[in-house]
Parts: C-alpha cells; structure tokens; sequence
C-alpha cells in the first residue's frame, strides 16, 4: 500500500529530478539553428526530469501524493513548483511548441497519454488552487486530444513492442481520461481502435517476453487495456482465448519477474519498469476477475513477486532509472489498493 513514508520519498526523488534541467534528451526537430534552444525554452512547463514524458509522469505522481497525503511537509515546494510550471503561459508554450510543422509525432503516444493521466489527477483535486492548475492544464489536454482523434482513424496498425510508442498503453491512459472527462467521442475512437486491433487476437507469444529493452509488457498492457474496452464477461472470454495458460502460471517467462543486470544501462534498466509495470497489469487484471477465478490467486502473487522485484532498482541512484521509476511504483501501489 502506499504509505506516507513512500509518498515523502517519491516527492523527493520527483521534486529533484524536475528541478534538474540537464541532462537532457530531447524529441525536437531543428528546422533550423534558431531551434537549438534549452530544454526550458521549449518547454517551460515539462523540462526536467531527464525528457519530456518524464517529467509529465513526474507531475503526476507529484499530484497524486498532494492530493492523498495533504499534510507532507514538502506540500509547500510541490505547490510552488506547480504554481509556476503550470502557469497560463507556460502551457500556451507547450500548445504553441504543438503547432510546429515538425512536432506531428512528438510524444505520440506515450507523452501524450501521460498528460491526460495528469489531467485526470487535477480534476480530481478539490482544493482551489489545483482547481486552477486543471483548469491551466486544460488547453494542452484538449490538443492532445483532437492529436488521438486526429492519428487513431488514419494509423493502420498497432505497435505491440514494449516501449514507449505501445500502442495499448496509449490507448489505455486516453480511454480513462476520455470517461472521466465526458469525452464520449475520444471514447468512442479509442474502444473501436482497441477491438480492430486487439478483439480477435489469440494464444498470445507470451513465451517471447521479455524483450532486452523493454518496460511494458506488450501482453499484458494489451489486456489491461481490454479490461477497460470490454464488460466484464467479454473480457474474461477474451482472456480465456488470449493467455490460455494464465490460471497455471504459464508461461514462466510472463509470470515470473526479470533480473536487471546493469542499472547504470539506459535500456537495461528499463527491466525495472517491466517488473513494475507488470505487477500494475497483474493487478489490474486480477481486480476485473469475479470472486473464485482461478487466476485471480496466480495474478496476485505474480503482482507481488514483480512490485518486490522492481522496488530493488528504485534502492539505485542511477540518473537513468531514478528519473522515472517511481511513478511505475506508484501506478502498482495504487493497482494493488482496495476498490483498485
């Protein structure tokens, strides 16, 4: 569960990386040389934190551990920083950095689902001044998505890999802000992508997992995106046919957690994401199982076997790791929490 000794840690790990404007790995074209510009330049409100979707996922872990633990003492430093990272104009930047002619695909999808999972977080804020930061946030939640209206019709495949463009984790974070929003038609296009792309598939190679680079697991954020496109009973059809093995453990390679080898490695340690990521899904599929399925038991202990995992990288001080991990610990802590 989380507790208010992790929320203190993550603020502070989020709270540095953020403020950390270098280094920096940057999605930016130059059409010329006046486009060599500091990260802050380009992006007054999301700079930090390594790279752009970073420090989105940063933002929110910042906002969900205000909004559940009001009282840390660090409530302070998370307020000013908000009060000046999303402020107006700030966020016209981020639009405007949008309408350039070569940022069509920046961030597509991952960055861009990420912001609407913050923008979910502020709704959910009652307090007046995070009222405020929702209402700041509005305008770049809403270009990103007429970018998922715009993209999804006309893209013609999915991108199963377990890396940033996946296309079920895009569609997963854009599905739950298009509920929570009213956004019927921006759900309407995510679950009928999510049907073309994923309804029929079957036996799913989850004996190839894991790939060396990978954060996600392409199986199971796929069914943790048609827990969410489908009823309860067609999900449970569907997953009997995609991971027939699941109620035995099978296969190992899905059920079991990976070892990381180098947490200095920028692409290696991404195998700490995967442990994480994958106890989040774990437990997000078990909590859209009915009381006595078989699987709910395998899932369970799998949830918790990875979260053990992946919260040894989150002991590293590596800047590779560090700069994003906690906000994958925290989507498992909250998938794991009663009512999840």
């Amino acid at each position: 569960m989380l507790t208010a000794d992790h929320a203190r840690r993550f603020a502070a790990i989020a709270l540095a990386n953020i403020a950390a404007e270098y280094p920096a790995k940057l999605d930016h074209v130059l059409a010329s040389g006046h486009d060599a510009v500091a990260p802050s330049v380009l992006h007054p409100a999301f700079h930090g934190s390594f790279d752009w979707h970073s420090c989105v996922h940063m933002h929110w872990l910042l906002a969900r551990i205000r909004r559940g633990f009001p009282d840390l003492a660090c409530r302070r430093d998370i307020d000013a920083h908000f009060g000046g990272r999303l402020a107006p104009a700030a966020i016209a930047a981020e639009v405007a950095y949008l309408a350039r002619p070569h940022s069509q695909s920046f961030e597509r999808t991952y960055g861009w689902a990420w912001l609407l999972k913050l923008a979910v977080e502020l709704a959910r804020h009652e307090d007046p001044a995070w009222r405020r930061h929702a209402q700041a946030l509005q305008p770049l939640a809403d270009a990103f998505v007429q970018r998922y209206l715009t993209y999804l019709p006309r893209a013609g495949y999915a991108i199963r890999h377990g890396m940033h463009a996946n296309s079920a984790f895009g569609l997963a974070f854009a599905l739950d802000y298009a509920r929570a929003a009213g956004r019927d038609d921006l759900a309407r296009q995510c679950t009928a992508t999510a049907l073309a792309w994923f309804g029929d598939d079957r036996d799913a190679p989850a004996r190839w997992e894991p790939s060396g680079a990978d954060f996600l697991s392409p199986c199971l954020m796929e069914a943790a995106l048609m827990r969410r496109a489908l009823d309860g009973p067609a999900f449970i059809r569907w997953l009997d046919a995609f991971l027939p093995g699941l109620a035995a453990g099978e296969p190992h390679s899905l059920t079991v957690p990976v070892s990381v080898a180098d947490r200095g490695d920028p692409q290696i340690v991404h195998l700490d994401g995967l442990n994480l990521s994958r106890a989040w899904c774990f437990a997000e599929i078990a909590a859209a199982l009915p009381a006595g399925d078989a699987r709910i038991r395998v899932l369970r202990e799998s949830a918790d076997a990875h979260l053990a995992a992946g919260w040894q990288g989150l002991a590293s001080d590596d800047y590779v790791g560090a700069h994003w991990l906690a906000s994958f610990a925290l989507l498992a802590l909250e998938a794991r929490a009663p009512g999840a």
